[in-house]
């Protein structure tokens, strides 16, 4: 199929677990009455972002895969006839975990996972506390709606990550995201972060000549320690294989579907040939560490 519906769902979380995923749940059937025939989540949809601070009574919100959590996102693809992109804290074994975005197939089946490979350590984000950096690559999942490029959040500022998707044969790049800045910072400095986020997000669709779809929470999540706590900013979008908006949400909570035409991206590469003109033999310090 060239022309794909994807939706989208953009919402905030609280303490309460069930509450969230029955959010989510009802974004995804929105979704599909609106037609998508993919709809993708939020970076860990089922509970407030943890990874505030550091503390081992956390890891009790992890599950296995499968587990609770995709018997009910499978159940309901099932139900609707739907591919579906979740992101979920995972107990691969005990004191193992990974923070993996899954995705479930038309008839409820597990198509494949994504464990997160770039993990962040800084202040308010503590990811390498809880989250083992994934080990299954950059492989893209096939589906019935195509070859995605899952990936997770911080993933996304990687160009590497990416590239070695689309060289893969993903014919979608997705981000589910959690990001958001700090209440105190100055005004022009949360513009400059939200920016910086669309800007290279979109880069990675323009250099690799396929769509991008990146989906944020939105809300404001305490600090459980007193801090200032996360303005979750949103602004979830979809980007076509030149960068172009498809689709751009606000701050608010939102379902959205959108009509992906993965044909452009044959199209596109037919007249930016950024993967024929790479200059491989070149590029072999990219996997060296930085020099003095």
């Amino acid at each position: 199929m060239s022309q794909l519906n994807v939706g989208i769902v953009q919402h905030s979380c609280s303490a309460d677990l069930q509450a969230n995923l029955e959010k989510s749940l009802s974004g995804i059937r929105r979704a599909a009455a609106d037609g998508a025939e993919l709809v993708v989540l939020q970076e860990l949809h089922r509970g407030l972002y943890f990874c505030q601070r550091e503390d081992v009574a956390e890891f009790d919100q992890a599950e296995t895969i499968p587990g609770p959590s995709t018997d009910s996102l499978g159940g309901l693809a099932r139900e609707l006839g739907i591919v579906i992109v979740a992101s979920l804290f995972e107990k691969r074994t005990t004191g193992l975990y990974h923070n993996t975005a899954v995705v479930i197939e038309r008839d409820g089946s597990i198509a494949g996972k994504y464990r997160k490979m770039h993990i962040p350590d800084d202040p308010g984000f503590y990811e390498k506390f809880y989250f083992t950096p994934g080990d299954l690559g950059f492989t893209p999942i096939n589906t019935s709606v195509g070859k995605l490029g899952v990936l997770v959040c911080w993933d996304q500022w990687f160009p590497e990550a990416a590239r070695l998707m689309a060289m893969a044969g993903a014919e979608l790049l997705i981000y589910p995201t959690a990001i958001g800045w700090f209440p105190g910072d100055e005004q022009a400095e949360k513009q400059r972060q939200q920016d910086a986020w669309v800007t290279v997000q979109r880069s990675h669709a323009v250099a690799n000549g396929v769509p991008v779809i990146s989906v944020n929470r939105v809300g404001h999540e305490p600090d459980p320690e007193g801090g200032q706590g996360i303005d979750f900013w949103g602004h979830s979008f979809i980007a076509g294989p030149q960068g172009e908006f498809l689709a751009k949400l606000g701050d608010s909570e939102t379902v959205a579907v959108v009509a992906v035409d993965k044909q452009r991206s044959e199209d596109v590469r037919r007249i930016w040939p950024f993967l024929r003109d790479r200059r491989i033999d070149h590029y072999g310090d990219l996997t060296k560490l930085l020099r003095d």
